[in-house]
């Protein structure tokens, strides 16, 4: 008994001691920038489109091994009885004949109207187009981070603004119930003490929500799992993001010069042109160099099997040309569909141009908005602060009522709030414009 008592208490201290252990594992703080570069090697959707730019260059290799030429062996053991014809002598026979062949085939492509060109710079082209498609994939995952990011911060500052007015709503609770059971108020204004308190704290809930369903999203765009423990770190209060002295046509202008899926759909037009050159070589003839060896053995023959093989060695060598006439219009609809490809093709650059531009027309004037607000917004909720610690002073004193105060509760929330807002919004709309000129992210 005194020994299950022992090794009980052993396995308590162990747990306990693991317990300890786990609660002093620090948790990670992740910057932006650690949230970036995690995401670049983790992020599954970058992941595929990196085994896509590998099938790519797998494609790019077997396109340029094409010019080179086959080579199969064969062999076979036949075994004939009656009347038939030797597989070796081609002598007419009656009798039962053991026969073995062995050779070595190859063929190769002299001409075949350019296509076998005109495959490898295309699959070259589709190479690098896939390497351009991965880098888009990047940096959209790499814009989806910053947007999370910010507003993640901007939950995570939205707490705070919570909690400080649901502390500040719940003294004035207590206020109130005092001046109540004094007589120097109504009913109705205790009561409205009480809804702004149970507002208010209703409003934490609602934020640390938003906090978490952020968070969810950063892990998702991470690729970890969700028991992993993450908190972000804040950026520095005293960073200027205010000032843009930017020309949007120069920022577009850098986009199409360094945005990666402009330079991809450039590439699709010149892919979708070599697939008319192959189509159109459809038309040539097709010129291939063929040749063999082989040897073999018959049963007929008194000989030894060594020395057959040695007499029966042949070899052959030859051109085969083929001339296309007339294929049902295949290669003329063949010839059409790419044609039509590379319109599409025009179309489809036209429009990623046209997408730049609307992004950054759109980003360059959110900004202008975005720092203008910010002064304005940080002057209002000044302005606020002053007038709510003000109705706090009058209310104390027995000069203002319930409804004023939280009247003027909200509206310095609000303030703070347009604040936030107004704060992280010129913080995204900047970093995109940095990003759209070919400049990396940094907070």
């Amino acid at each position: 008994m005194k020994l299950y008592l022992i090794i009980l208490s052993l396995f308590f201290a162990q747990v306990a001691l693991s317990q300890d252990i786990d609660n002093t594992v620090p948790i990670k703080v992740w910057s932006l920038e650690n949230l970036i570069d995690y995401a670049i090697e983790n992020n599954i959707s970058i992941k595929d489109a990196a085994l896509n730019k590998d099938i790519a260059a797998v494609n790019y290799y077997k396109a340029k091994s094409s010019r080179l030429p086959n080579l199969f062996g064969s062999t076979s053991q036949n075994f004939s009885s009656g009347n038939t014809i030797d597989p070796i002598t081609s002598d007419f026979v009656t009798d039962q004949i053991n026969s073995t062949n062995v050779g070595l085939n190859t063929s190769v492509t002299l001409f075949q109207g350019n296509q076998i060109k005109n495959q490898i710079k295309q699959n070259k082209i589709v190479f690098e187009q896939s390497v351009y498609q991965e880098e888009t994939e990047k940096n959209n995952i790499i814009l989806n981070i910053l947007e999370t990011y910010l507003q993640t911060l901007f939950s995570k500052e939205s707490i705070v603004i919570a909690e400080n007015n649901l502390d500040a709503s719940e003294k004035e609770v207590l206020r109130a119930k005092s001046r109540l059971e004094a007589g120097t108020i109504a009913l109705n204004d205790y009561t409205e003490a009480q809804s702004q308190a149970a507002t208010n704290k209703y409003n934490v809930i609602a934020a640390k929500n938003d906090y978490e369903q952020y968070i969810i999203v950063l892990k998702q765009l991470l690729e970890l799992s969700p028991l992993d423990d993450m908190r972000i770190q804040s950026i520095d209060e005293n960073s200027d993001f205010i000032n843009i002295e930017l020309n949007k046509f120069e920022i577009y202008k850098n986009a199409l010069g360094y945005l990666p899926e402009v330079k991809a759909s450039i590439l699709n037009i010149e892919a979708n042109q070599k697939e008319l050159e192959i189509s159109k070589g459809a038309f040539l003839p097709t010129l291939a160099l063929s040749g063999s060896l082989g040897s073999g053995y018959t049963s007929i023959n008194n000989n030894s099997f060594s020395y057959q093989f040695d007499v029966n060695f042949n070899q052959r060598l030859g051109l085969s040309l083929t001339i296309p006439i007339f294929n049902r219009n295949q290669t003329k609809a063949a010839v059409q569909t790419a044609t039509i490809n590379i319109e599409k093709a025009e179309i489809k650059k036209k429009s990623t141009e046209n997408e730049v531009y609307r992004k950054v027309e759109t980003a360059y004037q959110n900004a202008l908005s975005a720092q203008e607000q910010v002064i304005a917004s940080n002057a209002s909720k000044k302005a606020a602060a002053e007038s709510y610690k003000l109705a706090q002073k009058k209310y104390e004193l027995g000069d203002l009522n319930t409804t004023d105060l939280v009247i003027s509760q909200n509206t310095y929330t609000n303030a703070q709030q347009n604040f936030l807002q107004s704060k992280y919004l010129n913080i995204l709309y900047h970093q995109l414009l940095q990003f759209y000129q070919g400049n990396s992210i940094k907070l």
